[in-house]
């Protein structure tokens, strides 16, 4: 858990901009906490806490997922894969289709670079409704991986993206909830 002394910090570093990307939404914009080298090792030290002796892959949701992702992995000392929006990675590669809180898209993995059997974190900024998460877990298990952990900085309680995440039955964690 999160010190009181980090959701400080981060609660005072996040912006809020209302109706962006499109009307209603209220986006949270972490780009500020890069600006406060410090306060990025907080949450990183936080984050793989969570994850320490628990995982053997960190992947990474495109796009802010990777940055903190691959710092996680690098703090665990394990492999971070990478999911990508669609037509990004050359072949092969696996694909899942989902719906976003204002659309729909697709993401995609690389074959091969996760093995069977493997405890997997994902890893993205925010947790909203959880297709994007959910279409990720998807992904690592049609490869014979296991997602027993997901990990946000940030979790939209009100959207209930956790309750989409349950029948991984994996640990959730959010350093932010709103």
């Amino acid at each position: 858990m999160a010190s009181a002394e980090l959701i400080r910090k981060l609660e005072a570093t996040i912006e809020n901009v209302p109706d962006f990307p499109i009307p209603g939404i209220q986006f949270k914009d972490i780009c500020p906490v890069f600006l406060q080298p410090k306060l990025y090792e907080e949450v990183i030290a936080d984050l793989a806490h969570f994850s320490r002796g628990k995982v053997d892959v960190v992947c990474g949701i495109e796009s802010r997922g990777y940055l903190f992702g691959m710092t996680i992995a690098v703090a665990l000392d394990v492999p971070f894969v990478l999911i990508r929006k669609a037509g990004k990675l050359p072949p092969p590669f696996i694909g899942e289709s989902y719906d976003l809180e204002y659309g729909s898209a697709t993401i995609e993995m690389k074959t091969g670079h996760l093995k069977e059997g493997q405890r997997v974190l994902i890893h993205d900024d925010l947790l909203a409704t959880g297709g994007t998460t959910e279409a990720a877990a998807k992904l690592v298990s049609k490869q014979g991986a296991i997602p027993v952990q997901f990990s946000f900085l940030i979790d939209l309680k009100e959207l209930n993206g956790r309750e989409r995440l349950k029948k991984f039955d994996a640990e959730v964690y959010s350093i932010l909830e709103y």
